[in-house]
């Protein structure tokens, strides 16, 4: 999906001193000075009644995975250090990937990136009684290596092929053998899957650790994308199956091998090649697969059952809509092997729904005119379903517990803003990391009541980092346009704020389907520059336009098959409302925005009519024709069915109506929004005759970063904005 995954914190206090130190763009992006400090490595025991973090020594330095009791926070042991992963001399990276037993950890080095989600690695197993360490191979590196539920095995995929290592006779056996680079590829997603449906291992063990079911993408016939990467001589050349919108995607199949008698099953998914497996799942039963099946329009989904033993599927339920479907990870099995648990749409609006195993609706469990935007999971032995939804504002995430039938909902989490919830294992505790735009992440351990046990991390650093720095809070506010469609924002003023004064204005957009800029929450996307860019006499807004999520389906897909059209009339109509704000120079508003953002922000320097004064897109999608076929597919059906709809608000086909300063900023080794977007945005520009100005970084991917990359795009679209706002 279109995101920029660049997340940076706002850092606030209200009080205005001179004495107070402005921030510069070293402190941000160098420094580190107002990153907000996490718990690293938690995970939960089976055990229900401890967990395990990644510790530091005070005093030596030597990190260490440290076992501590849910009940008072404190360690009952140290299971590991870093001491103890010394590896023929080299010290392995420190690790909470436990098998089911808790006795075996999976350590992953020399990590290197191949897309967003998808790495490979040296694994290493390290076993907490022999002290042992065992590489899970010696011939080259692995993708998504994975523990067996018993413990005995790894999993993983080298050169497109799965293979397993048993650790008890130490032999390393291949699974499938046709896999080919761009051509076939077996138990890992392609690029289109890994972006858009959010996974990259796709090969899922059964749950009595005898077979293995995965995918296999067949991508000989999807187009081949080619980078050019200038890090050489002669520069190189970097291709990869993309399909692009009405393209041909993979052709997918779904397979279970048979560990005990090394046979495989081919499983029925249907006849219809152009369609999706967006998940595969086991039920609690090894002999039944559940399969999740999507039209290529995405607008109908269905669960099908598989008999392992004949390769046989049936359909137990369907999902519709008339725009949409969205994929989520929500299927969960109760152990009675009777129910399962989803999350739909099917109201209007996200809840959890409770079905027998036949497909049969039991009930609806959460109801109302709200968003279910987190389904932590259940707790079977108390009947109980724990959740983190909107019902108490878009803006703000608290947490629920509810019974199976709909009864007993009682809110567990207290302070407004922004919770967020790690269970243990058997839901008698979990974590709470609490923020909200006053304050920073504040992270405690409760019971499953509530009660605060211990204070994980409070990051009281950030809390008084305002005594020393000149900072600014976000401040809430919505406004009704002239279709009396209600939209949320925020904005940071300068801690100086004067009323009597009149000034600039920068709105940021991001704007896609689903997105929320506009939060209760600290920092979000960009934020710490805007609090910089406040500090230099700029007041900073973002509106969340019609499109955006968790104000439920009709506000979402009011965009659908038309993108652009009414996001970018939202963006217009709020510029036109802070233009009518008497502290704002309306002859100085302008916008800008990343990815999809960007997309908006070059369709407002377009469609404007002339509010902006001055735009900025970085990496922006400036034709949909340009983008991947799920992504695009889903909310403008092919460019062969609504080729309107592709080209009445792609930017690349209004060059010639550009208004104000414009500057356009790509990498230009971007795997995902292609250079070429930029590339030929750019061209038709030039043939408009229009003045702009440009910066691309060489070789850099969709975040642009890496060395002085971001403090060197920050640094250019600083000296952009106060040069020409």
């Amino acid at each position: 999906m279109i995101k920029n995954t660049l997340i940076l914190l706002l850092v606030a206090n209200a009080a205005f001193s001179q004495t107070k130190k402005v921030a510069n763009l070293e402190d941000i992006y160098k420094k580190g000075v107002f990153a907000a400090r996490t718990v690293v490595g938690l995970r939960s025991m089976k055990d229900g009644k401890t967990y395990v973090s990644v510790e530091t020594d005070p005093v030596t330095k030597l990190r260490y995975v440290a076992k501590n009791n849910y009940s008072d926070g404190k360690v009952s042991s140290v299971l590991f250090t870093e001491a103890d992963l010394n590896f023929q001399g080299t010290t392995l990276p420190i690790s909470t990937n436990f098998n089911h037993d808790e006795s075996k950890v999976l350590i992953a080095k020399d990590e290197e990136q191949i897309y967003r989600h998808s790495t490979r690695a040296n694994y290493f197993v390290y076993d907490l009684k022999s002290k042992k360490i065992t590489p899970v191979s010696s011939v080259g590196k692995q993708l998504f290596a994975t523990f067996s539920p018993d413990g005995n095995k790894v999993g993983f995929i080298r050169d497109n092929n799965i293979f397993v290592k048993d650790l008890v006779s130490g032999q390393e056996k291949k699974i499938t053998s046709d896999g080919k680079i761009n051509s076939i590829i077996n138990g890992g997603t392609d690029w289109v899957y890994e972006e858009e449906f959010a996974f990259t291992t796709a090969f899922f063990w059964s749950p009595d650790s005898k077979k293995i079911a995965y995918y296999k993408f067949n991508e000989t016939e999807v187009a081949e994308f080619s980078l050019t990467m200038f890090e050489s001589l002669y520069p190189s050349t970097y291709k990869f199956k993309y399909p692009k919108a009405g393209e041909k995607n993979s052709v997918l199949s779904i397979h279970i091998y048979d560990l005990i008698n090394s046979s495989t099953k081919n499983i029925d998914i249907g006849t219809e090649k152009d369609q999706y497996i967006p998940r595969i799942k086991w039920t609690n039963s090894p002999n039944t697969l559940c399969i999740l099946r999507m039209n290529r329009g995405q607008n109908n989904l269905e669960y099908l059952f598989a008999d392992v033993a004949t390769g046989l599927s049936k359909v137990v339920h369907t999902e519709k809509d008339k725009a949409y479907i969205d994929v989520n990870d929500d299927l969960n099995f109760l152990s009675n092997g009777k129910q399962f648990v989803i999350t739909s749409r099917s109201d209007g609006y996200n809840h959890i729904y409770l079905f027998d195993i036949s497909g049969k609706l039991i009930n609806q469990i959460t109801k109302g005119a709200w968003e279910v935007s987190t389904l932590y999971g259940l707790d079977e032995a108390n009947g109980k379903i724990y959740y983190q939804s909107t019902e108490r504002s878009p803006l703000q995430r608290d947490i629920y517990s509810i019974s199976l039938d709909g009864s007993e909902k009682k809110q567990i989490s207290i302070a407004s803003g922004t919770n967020k919830a790690t269970f243990s294992s058997d839901f008698s505790y979990y974590i709470l990391d609490h923020s909200s735009a006053k304050s920073p992440a504040y992270i405690t351990l409760n019971d499953h009541t509530g009660k605060v046990l211990r204070v994980l991390e409070d990051n009281a650093r950030l809390k008084h980092i305002g005594d020393d720095y000149l900072l600014s809070l976000k401040e809430f506010f919505s406004f009704n346009t002239s279709e009396g469609v209600q939209l949320n924002g925020y904005m940071i003023k300068p801690a100086n704020f004067d009323p009597s004064k009149k000034y600039p204005v920068l709105m940021y957009v991001y704007g896609g389907p689903g997105s929320q800029n506009v939060a209760d929450s600290w920092g979000g996307s960009h934020v710490t520059w805007f609090n910089y860019l406040s500090q230099q006499g700029y007041i900073i807004t973002c509106v969340d336009n019609r499109g955006t999520g968790f104000r439920g389906s009709a506000f979402e897909k009011s965009t659908y098959k038309n993108l652009g059209k009414l996001e970018t009339v939202d963006q217009i109509e709020a510029a036109k409302w802070l233009a009518k704000q008497p502290y704002i120079d309306p002859a100085r508003i302008g916008i800008w925005g990343w990815s999809y953002g960007g997309y908006m922000s070059s369709l407002a320097a377009t469609k404007g009519q002339g509010i902006f004064k001055m735009s900025i897109a970085v990496a922006p999608v400036t034709s949909w024709r340009y983008y991947d076929s799920i992504y695009t597919e889903r909310y403008l059906q092919t460019p062969q069915e609504n080729p309107g709809g592709y080209d009445e608000n792609s930017p690349i086909n209004f060059a010639k109506d550009l208004q104000g300063k414009f500057l356009l900023v790509h990498g230009t080794g971007d795997d995902n929004v292609h250079f070429q977007n930029s590339v030929m945005f750019s061209e038709a520009l030039i043939q408009a005759n229009k003045p702009f100005e440009q910066a691309f970084y060489p070789n850099k991917a969709h975040n642009i970063s890496g060395g002085n990359t971001t403090l060197h795009l920050y640094g250019k679209l600083t000296d952009f904005v106060k040069a020409n706002l």
